[in-house]
């Protein structure tokens, strides 16, 4: 799996990478038919000048085999803006998982039950 870990206002750390790379191995673990994940990781200032609070922002874009998934997450941590990115990008791996295994197996049941029909009653 091919991880790249960008930042847009922010220098990414030595701390964020691993934090990254860490919580997306959970993600890779679930589904491993992933390509490649780019992740970006920036900081938005907009309210700051307000008296706000400076808002952190971690994205994903994964790449699988016909299917990309793209999910955000906003804190004023970005540590746990990380964590919810991984998160996110998790649950929408294992729902994507579970559609292909129900779609593979309905195929499998309608056979089954064709020739069960099929079948001669004695």
């Amino acid at each position: 799996m091919n991880v790249s870990i960008s930042g847009h206002h922010i220098s990414v750390t030595e701390a964020m990478d691993s934090a990254v790379r860490d919580k997306l191995s959970k993600v890779e673990r679930h589904f491993d038919q992933i390509q490649s994940i780019q992740v970006i990781l920036s900081l938005d200032n907009s309210g700051a000048s307000d008296g706000g609070k400076k808002s952190h922002k971690a994205e994903a874009i994964l790449r699988a085999s016909g299917q990309e998934m793209f999910v955000q997450a906003y804190d004023d941590d970005m540590y746990k803006a990380i964590n919810e990115m991984a998160d996110k990008l998790d649950r929408q791996v294992r729902k994507y998982k579970t559609r292909l295994e129900r779609k593979k197996g309905r195929g499998g049941r309608y056979e089954d039950l064709d020739m069960v029909e099929a079948a001669p009653i004695a």
